[in-house]
């Protein structure tokens, strides 16, 4: 790596820190004071575009091509439903969290068990996280060996939230998705350059030494069930984590929130597009890149064609992209404990009857404690042989958390009063547990299509069973 590089990738990532410890402490002073759309787009942009976006949608495009343009085209959609549905009703149910929400209308227990379950569909998130970051780390250091990579990657996420909070993850959210747009752009240019247009570039993927047929122009290459499920796993996993709606929870009005989720959805989907061109051609030209693996298709593009200077700034950007989703997402979870778990857990001490804090209590120092467990966790298991299929996590850590949140959450929000809370838990339940055995009974199709049947049947049978009643 040149002495260039290094300095500006270094120079960029403690800028990009500096900024986001900044911008969390000036917003102490400005406690009460609601987030502009810019700033909503930032928290959700920072969080919803990270590793997966960007280094795992190189990954998949190195194997099956358009077809993993899905997970930022997906996230696109759905922020244009968060916009245009969600961000409304959400702001006037009047609780901080998706699954206070659901506790409100359904009773402790049940708001206990979705907190729960929901926690650990995001945890698995920011695992996919941790391990896009320590793609970027083994370009940069390649001895530094895999557990002090996920160490250093997770050691960034709690910088960027501790210090930075929801303000700070926003502000540093919006430096983000610029540097992004410059990354992936210049990486989008830069192999059409080389393949002398779209027209080459078209002929040189057909020339790819392809045994498997796949179809790389196809946005359903990996077949319809598992790629329209990827695309629904997106949609609802973004309608049901609580780190989005935060942002437009945050938001200083509704308009204003309304105004930070449509802006997402126009800039989210351009992003991907350059990864894919990316992969494409790196798996055209492997033989030049002997050691290079799909997961490293982005990185190695980036050091062996990108001007140093650029490159070191780029690498900044990838890396902070999944640190800022991985540091996002612990926010998220931060959030659920202080909100709907500790308050049901510790009454007895440091909270009264009616689980209000007393003011004995830090809750802000607790969240902050909780960030840095769950990032010492996550670290802990990206080093283990869970594996490290990027966009396979995160797919399955947003269909996990579709199918305990959506249905419940839909009813809350628009049905409040007409379900039975027995038939909602068993949707909680039940419909992760069809996930899971989904996956290990290795269906046709993705998953979560029978996660989301089971829980509609039971959200049906509770509406039926409430009006018998």
């Amino acid at each position: 790596m040149s002495p260039v590089l290094l300095a500006s990738l270094v120079l960029t990532l403690a800028a990009i820190v500096a900024l986001a410890v900044w911008t969390g402490a000036h917003n102490t002073k400005k406690k009460g004071e609601g987030s502009n759309a810019a700033i909503v787009a930032g928290v959700i942009i920072g969080t919803l575009v990270g590793g997966s976006s960007t280094v795992g949608t190189a990954q998949l495009a190195y194997t099956y091509g358009m077809s993993a343009w899905w997970f930022t085209l997906g996230a696109g959609i759905s922020c244009l439903v968060l916009g245009l549905v969600y961000t409304v009703p959400l702001r006037q149910n009047g609780e901080r969290t998706l699954v206070g929400m659901i506790r409100k209308e359904y009773g402790q227990n049940i708001g206990m068990t979705a907190s729960v379950l929901n926690s650990v569909g995001t945890f698995i998130n920011i695992i996919s996280q941790i391990l896009s970051a320590t793609a970027v780390v083994a370009v940069i250091a390649p001895n530094l060996g895999i557990a002090a990579a996920a160490a250093f990657s997770a050691a960034f996420m709690v910088l960027y939230v501790v210090f930075g909070g929801t303000r700070g993850a926003g502000v540093v959210g919006i430096v983000k998705t610029i540097l992004l747009y410059v990354a992936m752009m210049a990486c989008g240019v830069l192999v059409l350059q080389k393949t002398a247009g779209f027209g080459g570039f078209v002929d040189m993927v057909k020339g790819i030494d392809n045994p498997e047929g796949v179809r790389f122009f196809s946005l359903l290459a990996r077949g319809a069930g598992k790629d329209l499920g990827s695309a629904l796993s997106l949609l609802l996993g973004v309608l049901t984590t609580q780190t989005y709606a935060q942002g437009v929870l945050s938001a200083r009005s509704d308009a204003a929130g309304k105004a930070g989720a449509l802006l997402s959805a126009f800039l989210i989907p351009p992003i991907g597009i350059g990864g894919i061109l990316v992969g494409l051609y790196m798996r055209a030209h492997a033989a030049a890149y002997p050691g290079m693996t799909a997961k490293t298709a982005l990185t190695t593009f980036i050091t062996a064609h990108v001007p140093p200077a650029l490159a070191g700034v780029v690498l900044a950007g990838l890396f902070i992209a999944a640190v800022g989703t991985g540091a996002g997402l612990a926010l998220g979870i931060s959030t659920m404990l202080n909100n709907d778990i500790v308050p049901r857990l510790i009454r007895r001490k440091g909270l009264t009857s009616d689980g209000q804090v007393r003011s004995g209590v830090n809750m802000d120092a607790l969240g902050k404690l909780w960030i840095v467990l769950v990032l010492a966790a996550a670290c802990v298991l990206s080093c283990g042989s869970l594996g490290d299929i990027i966009l396979q996590f995160a797919f399955m850590s947003m269909g996990l958390r579709a199918a305990v949140v959506f249905m419940p959450l839909l009813g809350a929000l628009w049905l409040p009063g007409k379900a039975d809370s027995r038939w909602i838990l068993a949707s909680i339940v039940l419909s992760p547990a069809a996930v899971f055995a989904g996956k290990l009974l290795g269906l046709p199709f993705d998953s979560l299509f029978l996660g989301m049947a089971v829980s509609a049947v039971c959200f049906v049978c509770g509406l039926a069973a409430k009006k018998k009643a």
